[in-house]
């Protein structure tokens, strides 16, 4: 994957930062909580959805939205990031393209996230 491409997924910036701070061993420990977490971040967001539950949709794609960009997933984060403002005009026609972003991304930007940290360390 090109550095471009992997850019459009992870934050590399940040990233560098966090090796450059802790290492990527320590982060890559960080990334696996998250792994373990993220299936219940997805589904929070898919069932809120599925109830037509707009704050609660909104109030997890806020913690999602932290917890993604804590690891460095900007593509998945910058979508949650458009989830939880259920107060832009835009929200209503696009907020279900915007978790189905999630929802098809996630898995894989996260084994791409720790693909790069694993070269790392």
């Amino acid at each position: 994957m090109s550095a471009t491409q992997l850019d459009a997924i992870l934050d590399l910036n940040t990233l560098e930062q966090y090796i450059s701070a802790i290492g990527a061993g320590t982060l890559l420990k960080s990334v696996v909580l998250f792994e373990q977490l993220m299936p219940e971040y997805v589904g929070g967001l898919v069932q809120a959805s599925d109830a037509n539950d707009k704050d609660t949709l909104c109030s997890e794609a806020h913690k999602f939205k932290g917890a993604a960009g804590s690891v460095g997933l900007k593509r998945i984060q910058q979508f949650a990031q458009l989830l939880q403002h259920g107060e832009e005009s835009k929200w209503e026609v696009e907020h279900q393209a915007w978790l189905a972003q999630i929802v098809e991304h996630a898995e894989a930007d996260l084994q791409q996230l720790k693909l790069f940290l694993e070269a790392k360390a």
